[in-house]
């Protein structure tokens, strides 16, 4: 997320001020581009690793900054959410066993992070989205107290100037609001960096584009969300919503979201790219740093351009453009941002493998491709494979192909020769793409598996339910050495001995039936008929919870003379109904229906209703689990 230290643009000179800067800093960028000034003659490789902390029930874990601080390694900074990190690797030359040294270090910062974990009771999973993440755990005091978070909130809500809105279909549907961005905070992603030439740029970030789609269908790894089976990789729909400031006007004059994957060919440099941005997308803050670049040049020193990248960071494009400064001497970069986090370091590994090889053994035919692809094409297969993945159907050069036949017949030959180019150990080369072959022969990632085993679990579990032993799952797994397509389906009856059902949120349907308070009765009784329910909950026209009709309801309906029988659900509803929150324990719930002799109990969050606990799941968990764990 880059530095706290940040400016909100409360007045129009502070605007005025940074855009100064930011007009400096291209320039500077221009000069420094015209007088090989950017660094060139070798390629390095860096990569962050953005990492889940769950606790001992596999749900999130919200100690990041104690935790933090007990590592007390550089390597590791927070992240926006106070159930994740990042881990920062250092940068490698791209050679020998440059992916060896990645691992390895890799390995020793998880291992140093695991053994502070331990001691807290707190666990590392890498995983695209954590399954165990609810509504709940995205309430703003779920933020990091961090300047820059708290000024990228305000900003986006105050352009936005309404709540941000969720709408995602997949095998299931997601449709909700929310008041704050934390929403972003569910994604975690495995962030590669490939350092450019500069006079490369232009047609490796075009071929960066074109090989995203392809890229995404085998290393998709986050198909769930908030217990729905939604995208192969949810994590590129829920961004672009969750930080979404766009009103319905600026969708109807086709403004880009802040998360995008771009809508055309690069065809000058990248100076063109960061103008376009600048252009394009609006400040959201500024950076405290008063850095003149023009005069540092005159000096012949090399500038940090803080404005250009402070503004850079605040548009999220998949495949990012990134200057830095390293030992003196400036250089771009490429940034991978839509590889999702996990499932095992070794996944990551041939992923960045399959990635850096296609970058770097990008063929001379595909120089100049504004001449000979559509950007449509490009831009259609990035969406195409975030919701279908290795299912995906790909637009190549005019032609359609499947996924598996153009990774498998072009996109691992051209990933071989670049890694030999680099002169990757060939064992190395072998071993990574080996894993990326093995996908595509057994049609099974991260996402396929996910979306198997939470499939069948459903058919004996709620989704809450299901959605812990999945990450329970990811996180044993994860901690071997067997990649995902080596992956076995969870045991059923290693899942029994793992059902607790402790609280309300793992027992109840969340599939209700409502109707709304000017609904007729007659349409009420005839859907408890059909549906063979008991009581309905009854909603407002803000979709609040204001009543619930039951069968009780309905006997003193049908015991009127129906000459004075009400016409509407408002008119017979009673309103002493008993709610609890998704949190309370299950023997709680027993003995409030125990005590009270009801046969439900409403589930609601501020008005809205979240689900409904019945009779008869508590007798189907009495089955489950032989009794109720205190």
């Amino acid at each position: 997320m880059g530095s706290p230290s940040v400016l909100k643009l409360t007045s129009l000179e502070a605007k005025k001020r940074f855009t100064r800067l930011l007009l400096n800093d291209i320039k500077a960028l221009e000069i420094m581009l015209n007088k090989g000034l950017i660094e060139s003659g070798i390629t390095r490789i860096g990569a962050e690793q953005e990492l889940c902390l769950i606790d001992k029930e596999y749900s999130p874990s919200t100690n990041n900054l104690a935790l933090l601080k007990a590592v007390n390694d550089a390597h590791f900074v927070p992240e926006i959410a106070k159930f994740n990190i990042e881990a920062n690797l250092d940068p490698f030359e791209f050679k020998g066993d440059c992916f060896e040294r990645m691992e390895k270090q890799l390995r020793k910062l998880l291992e140093k992070a695991n053994k502070v974990a331990d001691k807290t009771e707190t666990r590392i999973l890498m995983t695209g989205i954590l399954p165990t993440l609810r509504k709940k755990h995205l309430e703003f005091e779920y933020m990091t107290p961090n300047p820059r978070y708290e000024a990228l909130n305000e900003s986006m809500k105050g352009q936005r100037g309404s709540d941000f809105e969720l709408h995602i279909m997949g095998i299931d549907e997601l449709i909700t609001n929310h008041t704050n961005i934390l929403f972003e905070a569910c994604n975690t992603s495995f962030q590669v960096h490939l350092q450019i030439e500069p006079d490369e740029f232009t047609d490796k970030y075009n071929w960066a584009q074109m090989i995203a789609g392809p890229v995404m269908a085998v290393t998709a790894n986050s198909p769930l969300l908030l217990g729905k089976r939604l995208w192969k990789e949810t994590r590129i729909a829920l961004f672009q919503q969750s930080v979404d400031t766009r009103s319905s006007t600026n969708i109807k004059r086709e403004q880009e979201p802040r998360v995008t994957f771009g809508k055309d060919w690069l065809r000058g440099t990248v100076v063109d790219l960061y103008k376009d941005n600048v252009s394009r997308f609006n400040f959201l803050f500024a950076t405290e740093m008063e850095e003149d670049s023009i005069a540092m040049l005159k000096e012949g020193k090399i500038p940090q351009l803080e404005a250009l990248k402070m503004h850079n960071s605040t548009v999220y494009k998949w495949n990012r453009a990134c200057y830095g400064v390293g030992g003196g001497k400036a250089h771009l970069r490429i940034e991978n941002r839509y590889i999702p986090s996990g499932p095992t370091v070794k996944d990551e590994m041939a992923n960045a493998a399959f990635w850096l090889g296609l970058m770097h053994g990008m063929p001379e035919d595909y120089k100049n491709l504004y001449d000979k692809a559509a950007f449509e094409d490009c831009r259609y297969n990035f969406y195409l494979a975030c919701r279908n993945g290795l299912d995906s159907q790909f637009r190549w050069f005019g032609k359609t192909q499947s996924s598996h036949r153009l990774i498998r017949k072009v996109l691992l030959p051209i990933a071989r020769a670049g890694l030999q180019k680099a002169k990757i150990k060939e064992e190395t080369i072998k071993d990574l793409l080996g894993v990326i072959e093995k996908r595509i022969s057994l049609n099974k990632n991260g996402s396929t598996w996910m979306i198997d085993n939470f499939t069948t679990l459903l058919k004996r579990s709620t989704a809450n339910e299901a959605s812990r032993s999945i990450t329970k799952a990811i996180y044993e797994n994860q901690m071997g050495s067997q990649p995902v397509h080596k992956w076995k389906n969870i045991k059923e009856e290693a899942l029994e001995t793992y059902k607790k059902f402790n609280k309300v949120s793992d027992i109840m349907e969340t599939d209700v039936l409502i109707v709304r308070e000017d609904d007729l009765v007659d349409l009420v009784i005839n859907m408890m008929d059909w549906k063979a329910v008991k009581s309905i909950p009854v909603e407002n026209a803000k979709n609040e919870l204001v009543g619930l009709i039951g069968i009780q309801d309905l006997l003193k309906y049908l015991s009127m003379d129906p000459s004075q029988r009400p016409d509407t659900v408002s008119e017979l509803m009673h309103k002493n109904f008993i709610a609890v929150s998704a949190d309370t324990s299950t023997v709680e719930a027993v003995n409030i229906m125990a005590k009270e002799r009801c046969s439900s109990l409403l589930v609601v969050h501020d008005k809205h209703i979240e689900g409904i606990v019945n009779e008869s799941d508590i007798v189907q968990v009495a089955q489950m689990t032989k009794a109720f764990e205190r």
